[in-house]
């Protein structure tokens, strides 16, 4: 499996892109700094690293020609760069800006990657794959409670239209062989997108590693034709044994 992860030298990305790499996939990690996406990729087995920004539609379009050719196509891609609620409050959860206390410039920066770069990532990609009959797109997401929380603007709205544009792609790309699914971790995560000091007393954190098994198995043959679904990792076991009862 050729896959291609945004977002991949660190936090949930990093994750994904080991879990994948240690399962045997070949693995283009992509990030802001290519020196850094190389950096990082050279510590994984069968991977490369490659300079991406998600908001500019040019360095977009250069890393995924990158990446096809020097993978030999791309089986899946793993739409997951994005950034949180800190480049705007870095103390939004213990004292939250109202949206229009949120500076313009923030939230044009949080939207233009999290969803805008969501939508440039699987336009470049897809119609590469719509040429070679098939192809995966997982994008990752957030759990609802987060984007309808007060003070969350624009992290919110961003994920809320993450979940949008996922169901319009896999209605989109219904029948054509490309599928969509949508992964999340099911909880605040131990990355650098949690606030500083961390989140209040008894609010647990998930490790990034928790998206490890549901990323290997969206990738392996029995996730072939799944599609449209949205798979919290943290319950993904269950979530597995209902929909191999599905499947029956």
């Amino acid at each position: 499996m050729k896959v291609m992860v945004t977002g991949g030298t660190s936090g949930l990305g990093l994750a994904m892109a080991s879990a994948l790499a240690t399962a045997g996939s070949n693995v283009a990690l992509t990030g802001r700094s290519g020196e850094r996406a190389r950096s990082v990729a050279a510590g994984l087995t069968d991977a490369i690293g490659i300079e991406m920004d998600v908001r500019d539609e040019s360095s977009v379009a250069r890393a995924v020609e990158a990446a096809w050719s020097e993978l030999g196509g791309l089986d899946m891609v793993v739409n997951n760069a994005g950034i949180g609620m800190r480049t705007v409050n870095p103390r939004f959860m213990t004292d939250p800006l109202g949206f229009w206390e949120v500076p313009v410039e923030g939230f044009r920066a949080v939207i233009e990657t999290n969803l805008t770069g969501y939508f440039l990532v699987a336009r470049e990609v897809t119609p590469r794959m719509l040429a070679a009959g098939s192809g995966r797109i997982v994008n990752i997401a957030v759990s609802q409670s987060t984007m309808t929380r007060a003070g969350f603007v624009p992290y919110g709205p961003s994920r809320a239209g993450t979940e949008s544009l996922s169901k319009v792609m896999a209605a989109d790309l219904a029948g054509t062989g490309v599928t969509v699914n949508v992964l999340l971790p099911g909880g605040a995560t131990a990355t650098g997108m949690l606030p500083d000091g961390g989140l209040p007393a008894g609010r647990q954190i998930l490790q990034p590693a928790v998206m490890g098994p549901p990323i290997v198995w969206l990738a392996s043959e029995a996730a072939a034709g799944v599609h449209g679904e949205r798979i919290i990792a943290v319950d993904f076991e269950h979530w597995l044994a209902g929909f191999r009862n599905r499947s029956l």
